[in-house]
């Protein structure tokens, strides 16, 4: 009886934590990384994201004892990450790791990237491939890439976050409950970052090192994936702050057609004639910059009905 009561106090004091794998034709490297993070975890749930008929993703995963959660069709990696969150809601963990499916990342990395979530340090970490020793194996196209749209999110969200677009990450129960991916692309990595610093939320990098010598390592056009990531990112940043995205391009295009007006009003009265171009310029600035002051206002509004609503 002693020995059950402590066995008890044990599992209740024991942090639950689950691994969460976005999974598209990946049968070849799929029982790698699910053994291998088994081993760290408690559960492990893979979505497998509408994989072409013949791929064993979903079959190899169950069969190694992890729970699958299948998309009739493949939807993007946001829209995996989104059915993740949902299930890892369910489940109420005290800590939910993403990794991809590829074998890029280490599953022998997770116990260093829950450590600070656990320690009460963090409600996000990310597995930077930027920290410590450089990877020399990124390729130079990717990493100027990478490097790019972390300095895009960097504006609008962590200014210290140096690798805004790894998947291997961490979240506290916390950050399970606030955050919830909208996006079925990729761009859904910023997305969660830009959530994360709306409800202030933590976040800590640690160094990892990826493996790019698996087969396939993306499936992911590289010219489309930053678009995708671009446009997203945009989309948010103009949605979160409608009066800043909108509203200072207005006023900046209000003040050049009042200098047009000016000038063409100059022009007019010394010669009795109009000039064109800069009429045309007037008008046009003027157009754009009500346009824009417009939307900020009307979005501002949306943006804070919804706000309060929710609240």
């Amino acid at each position: 009886m002693k020995i059950k009561k402590t066995l008890d106090v044990y599992q209740k004091d024991k942090p639950h934590i689950i691994a969460c794998i976005p999974a598209y034709n990946r049968d070849k490297t799929i029982a790698k990384v699910v053994l291998k993070a088994k081993k760290h975890v408690d559960e492990v749930i893979v979505c497998d994201d509408g994989s072409q008929q013949g791929d064993m993703t979903a079959d190899i995963a169950k069969a190694l004892g992890a729970t699958v959660v299948r998309h009739q069709k493949n939807m993007g990696y946001g829209a995996a990450l989104h059915t993740l969150f949902y299930e890892a809601r369910k489940r109420d963990p005290d800590v939910m790791v993403t990794l991809d499916a590829d074998y890029q990342h280490n599953p022998d990395d997770i116990p260093r990237l829950i450590k600070p979530i656990l320690d009460g340090e963090a409600d996000i970490v990310i597995g930077s491939r930027f920290l410590g020793e450089e990877n020399r194996e990124i390729p130079k196209d990717r990493k100027m890439g990478i490097k790019a749209i972390t300095k895009l999110t960097n504006i609008s969200s962590y200014k210290e976050i140096t690798d805004a677009q790894s998947g291997f990450r961490a979240y506290s129960r916390k950050a399970i409950q606030l955050i919830t991916p909208t996006e079925y692309g990729m761009g859904a990595s910023t997305e969660i970052l830009l959530k994360a610093k709306e409800k202030d939320l933590k976040i800590k990098e640690i160094p990892i090192k990826i493996n790019y010598d698996v087969e396939k390592p993306s499936t992911h056009n590289p010219l489309y994936h930053g678009i995708d990531v671009v446009l997203s990112t945009i989309k948010h940043m103009s949605i979160r702050h409608p009066l800043l995205f909108y509203g200072v391009p207005g006023l900046i295009a209000l003040l050049v057609a009042t200098a047009f007006w000016i000038w063409a009003l100059q022009i007019f009265a010394a010669t009795r004639q109009v000039i064109t171009n800069i009429a045309l310029v007037a008008i046009g600035a003027t157009i754009v910059g009500l346009m824009l002051l417009t939307t900020a206002v009307i979005l501002w509004v949306l943006v804070s009905v919804v706000r309060e609503i929710r609240e």
